[in-house]
């Protein structure tokens, strides 16, 4: 049976949703009635295709509309914020998605993967809830989620930047929840392990050749060797979160960091 959380008429801004976790979010909300505005890049004629198919789930009175803003551009995430506002009238939820990776060892990382990290993960999250939090203060309510990441709360190995950005917008999480906690605003973060996206599909086949094994062994032994269930976390599972999240049941729920990664952080 379908759960109603009353979140008709309310809009949100989802960074980072033109494919994989965002966009999944993004139609979750849709369906929910939340009007949505899209972000992210990638080719035109497939984003546009994608917005209509969100659109066309959606429901009754619900608008799917996008931006381009660069999450490495802090005018632009401001734009953002203000598009959302003027074009829907109000903002209710801002889910902080956008991010990228790169592996290397920490001595051979090279600078500007660095800083395109740091700026994507993290420092786009700060600008983006800085331009969100007076419009939400206005309106007495408020709903921050931040996908932060496993990698947020444990290390790997090669993945420097990436894990010191997602500490950071976990821990940037837990010091908005307590500034905002009067305010009707909740900042929260969700912590997914591995999710099926497109880029993961992509590091298995890679992964496959480069090791001469086969897929699946990919999967068990290389991939998802640090979470114990073995099993790729669903889009449904962090959407599901997510509608809890913002909806007027999760409302004791601030400054958390939620695990959504099959055990992966309980070893």
């Amino acid at each position: 049976m379908a759960v109603d959380y009353h979140l008709e008429g309310h809009v949100a801004v989802i960074t980072g949703s033109t494919s994989g976790i965002g966009q999944a979010l993004a139609t979750a909300l849709a369906e929910q009635g939340v009007s949505v505005v899209l972000n992210g890049f990638g080719d035109p004629a497939k984003i546009e295709a994608d917005r209509a198919a969100i659109q066309a789930k959606a429901a009754a009175n619900a608008r799917v509309l996008y931006h381009d803003a660069d999450m490495t551009k802090p005018a632009e995430i401001a734009d953002l914020i203000g598009f959302a506002h003027k074009e829907l009238g109000r903002l209710d939820i801002l889910v902080n998605n956008a991010g990228i990776q790169h592996v290397a060892p920490v001595d051979e990382f090279p600078d500007e993967k660095w800083d395109a990290l740091i700026a994507v993960i993290l420092s786009s999250t700060f600008h983006a809830t800085k331009h969100a939090v007076p419009i939400m203060k206005a309106q007495g309510r408020g709903r921050i989620v931040n996908i932060a990441s496993a990698h947020g709360l444990v290390a790997s190995a090669f993945k420097s930047p990436y894990c010191a950005a997602k500490f950071g917008v976990v821990g940037f999480t837990k010091s908005c929840a307590v500034e905002l906690a009067r305010t009707g605003i909740t900042v929260n973060a969700i912590c997914p392990g591995y999710v099926k996206t497109p880029l993961i599909e992509m590091q298995i086949g890679d992964q496959a050749k480069a090791r001469g094994i086969s897929p699946e062994r990919v999967v068990e032994d290389v991939i998802l060797a640090a979470q114990p269930n073995k099993t790729f976390v669903e889009y449904q599972n962090l959407a599901g979160m997510l509608l809890y999240l913002v909806s007027d049941v999760g409302s004791a729920a601030t400054g958390a960091a939620l695990s959504v990664d099959g055990a992966w952080t309980a070893t």
